[in-house]
C-alpha cells in the first residue's frame, strides 16, 4: 500500500474535567486532569497508523518536552515524522475542558511552532507527497501550507482529503483541489451559510459545497453518524456505536484517519465511510485523544458485529 501523508499540527492537550466551565473571573474546583498528544493531524496520523495505514506525518515541533511527547507517540503507533524542529518557537497545547455529564468539549489550541508551518515546509515534502495514496490536511496550520499540499497531491493524482478544522472561510479555488471534503456540522454551517442540524439540511449543506467544487462531502454528524454526498449518490450513514460515550474529543479525527486509511486500500467509499465512522464509535467510548484510537482488529471486529 502506497503511504498515507498528513499534514498538519501537534499539541500537547491539557485536559479538565469539571461540572461546567468557569465564568470570567472565577475559579472552580475540576475532578480530573491529563496531560497527552493531540492535534488534528496528529490525532489523524495516530488513527489511521493505528488502523493499519502507513502514515507519514509533515509538521513543526518545537525543541521541549512537549515535542519528547510528540515522538513517543508517533513511535508507539507507527507513525513516520516528517518534522522541522524550530528551536525558535514552541511546541503547541491546546486547552480542553470536558463536561463531566455528557462527555462534550470546548477546546483552546495554540499551535506554536505549527503554526509557522509554511508552503516551503510542504514544498520540501514535494517528493513524498507525490508517491502517497491519499493526503489528508486540516486547517490548524497556517492555510497556505495546506493550499500547497493539496495542490502537490492533486497534480500528481494523490486522493486529497480536506478536513476542515476548525472552522474557516475558503476560497473556491481550494475547495476544488479536494476529492473530499469532511466537516462536522458546525464547519458544514460555517463554509456553506447553511444551517446542519438534521441529516436533510446536512444534504443541502452538502451540495453546497459540491457547487463550489468539491468532488465528494462527508459531513460528520455526532450521534447521528455520516452524511456522505457526490454528484451521484447521496448516503446516511448511521452512527456506529460500541458501547457509552466517555469523550467526544477526537472523534472526528478518528473518523479522518479511518476513512483515509480504507480510501488507501481501495474499499468501496461507502464501506470508507463505515470504517471511519466505526473507528470514531470506538474512540469515543474511551477518554483522551491519541490514545483512544482503536486498533486495525477492534475497528473489523465492531464492523462484523
Amino acid at each position: 500500500m502506497k503511504p498515507i501523508v498528513i499534514l498538519g499540527i501537534f499539541v500537547a492537550d491539557t485536559a479538565y474535567r469539571a461540572e461546567r466551565q468557569p465564568k470570567m473571573g472565577e475559579t472552580i474546583l475540576g475532578t480530573s486532569f491529563v496531560l497527552g498528544p493531540g492535534g488534528k493531524g496528529s490525532n489523524q496520523s495516530v488513527a489511521a497508523a493505528m488502523a493499519g495505514g502507513k502514515v507519514h506525518f509533515i509538521t513543526r515541533l518545537g525543541a521541549d518536552a512537549f515535542a519528547d511527547i510528540a515522538q513517543a507517540t508517533w513511535a508507539k503507533a507507527g507513525v513516520v515524522p516528517e518534522v522541522k524542529v524550530d528551536a525558535e518557537s514552541y511546541t503547541g497545547a491546546a486547552y480542553i475542558f470536558i463536561e463531566n455529564a455528557t462527555g462534550n468539549n470546548a477546546i483552546i489550541v495554540a499551535p506554536g511552532a505549527a503554526g509557522r508551518v509554511s508552503p516551503e515546509d510542504v514544498e520540501a515534502k514535494a517528493k513524498l507527497i507525490r508517491s502517497a495514496s491519499v493526503f489528508v490536511t486540516q486547517l490548524e496550520q497556517p492555510i497556505p501550507a495546506a493550499l500547497r499540499g493539496l495542490q502537490i497531491a492533486r497534480a500528481a493524482g494523490v486522493t486529497t482529503i480536506l478536513n476542515p478544522a476548525p472552522a474557516a472561510s475558503l476560497p473556491d479555488e481550494m475547495l476544488a483541489l479536494c476529492d473530499f471534503v469532511t466537516p462536522n456540522e458546525s464547519e458544514a454551517e460555517a463554509l456553506t451559510g447553511l444551517p446542519v442540524a438534521t441529516v436533510d439540511e446536512a444534504t443541502a449543506a452538502a451540495q453546497a459545497l459540491l457547487a463550489k467544487g468539491v468532488g465528494a462531502v462527508v459531513i460528520t454528524l455526532g450521534d447521528k453518524g455520516a452524511l456522505y454526498h457526490d454528484a451521484k449518490q447521496t448516503v446516511h450513514v448511521p452512527v456506529i456505536s460500541a458501547g457509552p460515550v466517555v469523550e467526544t474529543t477526537g472523534a472526528g479525527d478518528a473518523f479522518n484517519g479511518g476513512f483515509a486509511v480504507a480510501l488507501a486500500e481501495g474499499q468501496d467509499v461507502i464501506a470508507a465511510v463505515r470504517f471511519g465512522c466505526a473507528t470514531a464509535g470506538i474512540s469515543v467510548t474511551r477518554p483522551g485523544t491519541a490514545p483512544a484510537m482503536p486498533s486495525r482488529s477492534e475497528v473489523e471486529a465492531l464492523l462484523a458485529r
